[in-house]
């Protein structure tokens, strides 16, 4: 028998019965494949709130398809997030007085794995608190040898076909990890600084042209300064020299399209080797790259007097010293957008570097023109994130692939003197050197959708699983991950990586604001499932948004579930004790009776909407029609209008059949309980609910008019209810009722009617009357039968409860402190009191 409340300590051993059993394995050959490759997590530290999101709504996914009767993988995995976690392990190890070069790479490594060891046990432990129902043989990780394989094949058949290349390139530099980043790995912030207007001047001349940078410390790298040709107060100049200040070193005037002469003062200083659009000028002049800055953003020997200052340091003592010469002009504060790194907060800079690159060429057309096809194109829910993937695959560059790191996957490319060597194995001949540099971690994570079935090899679990189904992830990263999937599916595969992309928004706090440290608003999903369950948890993330819109979190929100699963819980404690002796040979639908009927319909009637929605993967909608059926149909009213009836097998089988349904098409949106009720059914078809067959709609089931009627009937009971409730009238009541003898059970239990209190004639009483299609009923209460005594002691009483309710909810401290459930509770208690109480005094009037 069940507890008499919902105890979430349960869901450990439900999980571990699940697992003992092999539930979550895959590999039936006589069912239809579907596959999703779970997006892999960062070994870095906890799951956050996204990923709690994420991962239930696969598991909704698949646990409904398995139900179906499909041969579900759900394949798991973990990223090595290279930048991230070597961040992470290099701060450790300076904790401990450790340098990481000082370790050496190959003993920074064994720490490396150390760390990965530790927190992939901890995500093993969460996704076992989500109740995710994970393949977990097949569990994967970046740089597991078969991901190794097929990052190294891709690797070489790309640079064989002349897609990947190494060459000079401005690119994104992280002072503090020391590595290059990916546009992606940058993100954005307004910060204050300012435009330095310097004088540059000419050559032999007491002339000068007036320069703005945002970044003065660069001018030692200025091979050139640019005017538009189209620029009428520069024309004369160009071909000159101006002198470049402090160094005072001569560099031409030169004219090019980079040169906006409707903006600033119309002259540019070009950088060639700190800037991507100096980069490209300096290519089209042929100027020389001068890089000013070392690895760690100190100034190099080309800074001259301020080598080895920080980047920042050296703006600051080299505006002094423009000052001293009478070289600046002015100093105007701004505020604008720099890139920060997306893992160490620091701000990037722009820096010449030799880098692996994949020429995005072909590879984005090829996306581009497969989005054209209806039946090859990855199809988007909602549709509108497509123009995404779109936008970005039209306006992409070449990716910088190469990461000056440890960890990660190393790039398989050897050097001997000035000969370059590309392959799957290393060089047999002695003198080569292996690259240092590891691979962007995006690089392994874009052929997840495949690597992980097998390939480079043509297994049978590519074969079956290939394309993936459905892929489920966040807006913000389909430009990160999505779009290098495809692209990379495409050209590898000549497939696409997964048929549908079912996107989601962002987790924010209750205000809307995205959820960071430095607000202090992050949520531990952990901490919400310690406190209110998983299904709880669950059942908010998976309903409280529609697809691709973000989520506020709300706790409240979070407890309205678990009253919802309490709701369900005590209704099934209900129905089992009414089941006590009950088994399969008592079961019978032969003899339902006109509300039997009703509750068959609405529940078919469910089953159908239900199934509609979760093919559409609006869980949104599915769960507001299963809640409604279970809290208002089912528990407010069959299981009441069925208590009379408890010696009848027939509502016996009814109620079973009913709960046993709802468990089914709850269970993958709330897996533990669902699965807890499930085992105390007397009757039911599996050891588990979660390899039962999911409810299907069955219009033989379905009365029409039956249910049409007692519809009517239950909005007469509300009706009636609120007749009593507003006049006072009590049980006690003299009534008078007509309505059909089919009906008539219904209303008297459903209104609490007592055999005795009901009268044929009206006796000169006080009535009170309702009238309908099925029912006509007047209530009658005798003035002799009031007590005046007992009714001025229940004024009295309630006076001093509604004196005593308002001054609660009228303290702060009260109303923001107590639990939400309990403020509402007095709120609506106020309310009817406040009722009561006012009706009690009219009769004394």
């Amino acid at each position: 028998m069940l507890d008499k409340k919902y105890n979430p300590s349960i869901e450990e051993n439900i999980y571990s019965f699940w697992l003992k059993n092999d539930y979550f394995k895959s590999g039936d050959e006589s069912k239809k494949p579907f596959c999703i490759v779970l997006p892999p997590p960062n070994v870095t530290g906890k799951l956050h709130l996204g990923h709690a999101w994420d991962t239930a709504l696969q598991d909704i996914i698949i646990r409904y398809k398995r139900m179906n009767d499909f041969d579900c993988l759900w394949l798991p995995g973990m990223d090595h997030a290279a930048i991230a976690t070597e961040v992470k392990v290099v701060n450790r190890l300076k904790e401990q007085g450790i340098d990481k070069y000082e370790l050496g790479r190959e003993k920074f490594l064994e720490k490396a794995w150390e760390w990965k060891h530790e927190y992939a046990k901890n995500i093993r432990s969460q996704w076992a608190k989500m109740g995710l129902s994970l393949d977990y043989s097949k569990e994967t990780f970046t740089l597991d040898d078969k991901i190794a394989n097929a990052v190294k094949k891709v690797f070489v058949d790309y640079y064989n076909k002349g897609y990947i290349y190494r060459g000079e390139r401005i690119i994104n530099w992280d002072p503090v990890s020391k590595t290059a980043l990916s546009n992606e790995e940058v993100i954005y912030k307004d910060v204050k600084g300012a435009f330095y207007h310097i004088k540059y001047y000419l050559e032999d001349s007491d002339e000068f042209l007036e320069v703005a940078t945002t970044r003065p410390e660069t001018l030692f790298g200025d091979t050139a300064v640019a005017v538009n040709k189209a620029d009428e107060r520069y024309q004369k100049y160009i071909g000159k020299n101006v002198i470049l200040p402090i160094v005072n070193r001569k560099i031409p005037v030169i004219a090019d399209i980079h040169a906006d002469k409707d903006f600033g003062t119309g002259v540019v200083k070009i950088t060639p080797a700190h800037d991507p659009n100096d980069f490209e000028v300096g290519n089209r002049h042929n100027l020389e790259r001068i890089n000013v800055l070392n690895e760690d953003g100190t100034m190099n020997e080309n800074a001259g007097v301020f080598k080895g200052l920080d980047r920042f340091e050296c703006r600051e003592k080299l505006v002094s010293l423009l000052k001293e010469q009478n070289l600046l002009i002015k100093v105007e504060e701004i505020v604008h957008s720099v890139g920060h790194s997306e893992r160490t907060n620091v701000m990037v800079e722009p820096y010449l570097s030799k880098q692996w690159f994949v020429k995005m060429d072909v590879l984005s057309k090829n996306v581009l023109e497969n989005q054209k096809n209806k039946d090859t194109k990855v199809n988007f829910i909602p549709k509108r994130f497509e123009k995404i993937l779109n936008h970005w695959m039209e306006d992409c560059h070449d990716w910088c692939i190469s990461r000056q790191l440890w960890w990660g996957h190393r790039i398989p490319a050897w050097y001997k003197d000035d000969e370059v060597y590309v392959g799957v194995e290393a060089p047999k001949e002695e003198g080569w050197i292996q690259d240092n540099d590891v691979l962007d971690t995006w690089f392994s994570s874009a052929l997840w959708p495949f690597a992980t079935l097998g390939y480079p090899d043509d297994t049978k679990t590519l074969q079956r699983y290939y394309p993936n189904d459905l892929l489920v992830t966040a807006y913000d990263i389909i430009f990160f991950w999505v779009a290098r999937m495809i692209f990379q599916g495409l050209e590898i595969t000549k497939e696409v990586p997964f048929k549908t992309c079912l996107i989601h928004g962002l987790i924010r706090d209750k205000q809307g604001r995205k959820m960071s440290k430095s607000l202090g608003n992050g949520v531990d999903p952990i901490d919400i499932i310690n406190k209110y369950g998983a299904d709880s948890l669950r059942f908010f993330l998976s309903t409280s948004s529609a697809p691709g819109m973000d989520l506020r979190f709300d706790e409240d929100k979070v407890a309205s579930s678990w009253n919802f699963i309490n709701k369900l819980w005590n209704a099934s404690r209900f129905v089992l004790m009414s089941l006590d002796n009950f088994n399969k040979d008592d079961y019978n639908l032969d003899n339902i009776d006109i509300v039997d009927k009703w509750i068959l319909t609405r529940l078919n009637k469910t089953i159908k909407e239900t199934t509609k929605y979760m093919e559409k993967y609006e869980f949104n909608n599915a769960s507001k029609v299963i809640y409604d059926f279970v809290w208002d149909d089912f528990c407010d009213n069959y299981i009441e209008l069925s208590k009379t009836k408890m010696n009848n097998n027939t509502t016996k089988s009814v109620l079973l059949k009913v709960l046993t349904d709802i468990l089914k098409i709850l269970h993958p949106f709330i897996p533990f309980v669902t699965e807890e009720i499930y085992s105390m059914l007397p009757v039911k078809e599996q050891e588990s609910i979660m390899i039962s067959k999911y409810p299907t709609y069955n219009k033989n089931e379905v009365f029409k008019e039956e249910e049409e009627k007692i519809n009517k009937v239950i909005c007469d009971i509300t009706a009636i209810r609120n007749l009593k409730a507003n006049n006072n009238i009590t049980k006690n009541a003299y009534v008078s009722i007509s309505t059909s003898e089919e009906l008539l059970n219904i209303y008297k239990t459903a209104l609490r009617i007592d055999e005795k209190n009901i009268i044929n004639e009206n006796k000169d009483l006080k009535t009170y009357n309702y009238k309908s299609q099925y029912i006509d009923i007047t209530y009658f209460e005798e003035a002799k039968q009031v007590n005046l005594d007992e009714i001025n002691e229940q004024i009295k009483k309630l006076e001093s409860s509604v004196e005593r309710r308002k001054n609660l909810l009228n303290n702060e401290n009260y109303v923001n402190k107590a639990p939400q459930n309990i403020v509402e509770n007095d709120r609506l208690k106020l309310k009817e009191e406040s009722e009561k109480l006012e009706n009690l005094k009219k009769l004394m009037r």
